[in-house]
């Protein structure tokens, strides 16, 4: 019963292990723990305080003063007699004030749509940070599986013509082959372990990126046929009717246009009347001997209407135009530099998949290749020792750029997502 306790305790540690250790953990790890993500966030809550700030325009504002003062005075008589006198007078002065804005010139109302415009835009700028940490992620993680193969491919590989030296030099003795084929198996020994120094190296680094983009301690162990896709388009037409709706940088362009808009309108607001009210009580008191209380009432109304501000009004409106005129032009350049990224990012999307092909037909090749020319060779046929490294450096090769390709082929399904401005959480899907 113990026995069987146990096996099941490591049942489900495995499990834990293995779920820690998956794709989509490390992703949301990543959205949690990223610091630019983090700070996107803050900005996208300050932004949405100015919603506030600029309704405020359309509220009364109260504010309420008071004085206290307090004075002595006192006269003193001269040498001829004159009387001695002495005086105090103290006072108190309240007030309360209320302001409330009729009419600006809409330039209030211009105020609040920029303000809300701002918010849209952060979400998007959001949303492209949760991207591309999304992205960063998935690049990471298969960036790791990739070195961690590579590293396991050269391992096996050293421990291949270690077991080939000592076969060698066992046949040597006997006869079967020459000194130089015994050193031609020590150089690729020597040449295996230097990749294998190399490949170490890169796994290092590798982890390294791994633990800065995800803010996590890489695994010790990882999946390493773990593989993921997501939905996308059929044709390079559709991926680019799909980016000119949802591209983060050019919906931010086109938001920056609207911005300007109404940075224009608010300007040419301040060239327009404006008129308020305001009311106002105030109580005076007065503590001397006896006091004396006065209220008084105020309503007034006031309408301002700017003439001449030594051209100051011209000339930012002047500005704010050529903004505008500015941030529709980056507009159409974004909506440009889409569609060109977008059919660059298709095309290494397509080609990566064409590469994955071709190297999973190499190394299927090469396999087989490798393990005649090996049989062979162990057989006393005629195959040489140059032969069977060569074989083995092929099919290493094969191992390695087939890995490579799977990982560049998963790169760029979610490098396109992320240009289609498509990419979530959500749409990672394991395979």
């Amino acid at each position: 019963m113990k026995f069987l306790f146990n096996i099941l305790l490591i049942l489900f540690f495995f499990n834990s292990v293995s779920a820690e250790n998956h794709l989509q953990f490390f992703i949301e790890a990543a959205l949690k723990n990223n610091l630019k993500l983090n700070a996107e966030r803050k900005n996208q809550k300050s932004i949405k305080q100015n919603i506030n700030i600029s309704r405020s325009e359309f509220l009364p504002s109260i504010s309420l003063s008071g004085d206290q003062s307090s004075s002595q005075s006192t006269s003193k008589t001269d040498h001829s007699g004159s009387s001695l006198s002495d005086s105090n007078l103290d006072t108190e002065k309240t007030t309360v004030s209320i302001d409330q804005k009729i009419f600006q010139g809409f330039k209030g109302y211009n105020s609040l749509k920029k303000s809300e415009l701002e918010v849209e835009q952060a979400d998007f700028k959001l949303k492209q940070a949760e991207q591309q940490t999304i992205l960063d992620t998935i690049s990471a993680y298969f960036d790791f599986i990739f070195k961690t193969k590579n590293e396991e491919f050269n391992l096996s590989n050293v421990n291949l013509f270690e077991r080939q030296v000592e076969s060698d030099s066992a046949r040597l003795q006997k006869g079967e082959i020459t000194l130089t084929d015994l050193a031609q198996s020590e150089s690729s020994l020597a040449g295996a372990k230097a990749n294998l120094i190399k490949a170490k190296t890169e796994l290092l680094a590798s982890k390294t990126n791994f633990e800065r983009v995800i803010r996590e301690k890489a695994p010790s162990i990882i999946n390493i046929n773990e593989r993921v896709g997501i939905d996308l388009p059929n044709t390079l037409q559709n991926a680019i009717n799909v980016a000119k709706l949802n591209n983060a940088d050019l919906l931010i362009a086109k938001l920056d246009y609207q911005i300007a808009e109404k940075d224009l309108n608010i300007e040419k607001a301040k060239l327009s009347p404006s008129a308020s009210i305001n009311y106002s009580k105030s109580e005076n008191k007065d503590y001397s001997s006896t006091i004396d209380e006065l209220e008084q009432e105020t309503v007034k109304a006031t309408i301002t209407w700017p003439i001449i501000k030594g051209g100051e009004n011209i000339s930012s409106i002047k500005k704010s135009s050529l903004k505008k005129q500015r941030s529709l032009l980056l507009a159409e350049d974004a909506e440009n530099k889409v569609i060109t990224e977008t059919t660059n990012v298709w095309s290494k999307y397509q080609s990566s998949e064409s590469v994955l092909k071709a190297t999973e037909a190499q190394l299927k090749a090469a396999e087989i290749a490798n393990e005649g020319i090996t049989l062979e060779y162990d057989s006393g046929n005629t195959r040489t020792t140059l032969e069977v490294i060569q074989s083995r450096s092929l099919l290493l090769n094969s191992r390695i750029e087939f890995a490579k390709a799977e990982r560049d082929f998963i790169i760029s399904q979610f490098e396109l997502a992320f240009q289609l401005g498509t990419l979530s959480l959500s749409s990672v899907k394991p395979l």
